[in-house]
């Protein structure tokens, strides 16, 4: 009999069911909204912010050579694969062109693309060895533009020898060596860099021909790691590093690891701001529609007070109207909402959000909690009125 009742009870106020329903419906599909956005966001910007620089850094530990290749899977042997943005080696050596010194960075280029993000390229990337990047300062100096071609020559050779063994520098005769012959490469220019760092400055090659320039194979001087952790767990692993590979240096870039942490904890602040406003705002909704509601029945209410009900029963029945349209505004406003953020993070990130089951779950049911509460109010108003003064009005 209940049921019936509350069938009929919807169906007889379609118009008020259905502001109350819409009522609901925009609170809970910007709530899930948000609240998608909010788990998604992080993980999104925490992705494009590591395309603007590493935010782990790996030298040689004091007074030790540069690092090996060995060294280099050590150290990726840290690290797990689902953290792991870009891992990328440089190697630095004094150079010259047009008689101009420069310094030279050599690195794999087709990883240095996919981690520098925020690196600027007028012309193409060099996709092959013999192709360079030149600084946009370098390229201003001495008048190089994308397909060039440059002689790079070593300022000073390089090679595996310990330069501090005295085995080294001597000849078989006991005479100091002679100076190594200079060493040059004929490369193309591919792109003019523009960073607004240090890079600008730069030669950029392929890691392959500045090795041939110094005669130094295998080796790097530092590797730039973008790895997928907060600061806290960052000083964590730069620390495990430390312990369990030897003769190298771990350190977070601290400014980056701070001002990601910053960013995306105002972030979220914000969104959970947004969510309290959007609640009140439904729970001031929900309660005005049903105060109407309640209004429009003050007759009925009357008739059956008069009749024995007695005012639980009465406000149960409300209230169960309440949740039911809180239920249906909550169905629908989770699949509106998931629309929504999918809309949202495809514009702004390009790229979709998951649908999260147990937050949908959790939104239907404050869906719920939110009409129920926001009738709570209006009903009991309605149930204190008096039946002979209601009905003598009418």
């Amino acid at each position: 009999m209940a049921w019936l009742m509350l069938r009929r009870s919807l169906t007889r106020r379609r118009s008020r069911v259905l502001i109350a329903v819409l009522a609901v419906a925009i609170g809970s599909t910007t709530i899930f909204a948000l609240a998608l956005l909010a788990i998604d966001i992080p993980r999104h910007m925490s992705q494009d912010m590591r395309s603007l620089g590493a935010n782990l850094i790996v030298l040689p530990a004091d007074g030790s050579p540069a690092l090996s290749a060995s060294t280099v899977e050590e150290i990726k042997g840290v690290l797990t694969d689902s953290e792991v943005v870009s891992v990328v080696c440089f190697r630095y050596a004094n150079v010259r062109l047009n008689q101009q010194p420069f310094l030279a960075a050599g690195t794999d280029l087709a990883q240095a693309q996919k981690a520098k993000g925020y690196w600027d390229v007028e012309g193409d990337w060099p996709d092959q060895p013999g192709q360079v990047l030149i600084g946009r300062d370098v390229a201003s100096l001495i008048g190089l533009a994308p397909g060039d071609t440059v002689t790079v020559t070593l300022t000073q050779a390089v090679t595996a020898a310990d330069p501090t063994d005295p085995s080294d520098q001597t000849d078989p005769d006991g005479q100091a060596p002679e100076p190594p012959a200079e060493r040059s490469a004929r490369l193309s220019v591919r792109g003019i860099l523009t960073t607004g760092g240090n890079e600008d400055g730069f030669v950029v090659m392929d890691l392959s021909d500045l090795e041939r320039l110094t005669l130094s194979f295998d080796l790097v001087d530092i590797v730039e790691l973008s790895i997928d952790r907060d600061s806290a767990s960052l000083a964590e692993l730069a620390q495990t590093i430390d312990r369990q590979v030897d003769q190298v240096s771990a350190a977070p870039v601290r400014r980056l690891a701070h001002s990601e942490a910053d960013v995306l904890a105002m972030l979220r602040s914000l969104l959970a701001l947004v969510a309290v406003i959007v609640l009140a705002l439904t729970l001031i909704g929900v309660a005005t529609t049903m105060m109407a509601v309640v209004t429009e029945r003050r007759a009925e209410i009357a008739l059956r007070k008069a009749l024995g009900a007695d005012q639980r029963s009465i406000a149960w029945e409300f209230q169960c109207e309440a949740m039911v349209l809180g239920l249906v505004g909550g169905l629908l406003g989770a699949g509106l909402g998931f629309g929504l953020a999918q809309a949202i993070s495809q514009s702004v990130f390009q790229r979709g959000v998951a649908f999260s089951g147990w937050l949908a779950a959790v939104t239907v049911a404050a869906s719920v909690l939110i009409a129920y509460l926001a009738s709570r109010q209006p009903v009991r108003r309605a149930t204190l009125v008096d039946p002979a003064l209601v009905l003598r009005e009418e």
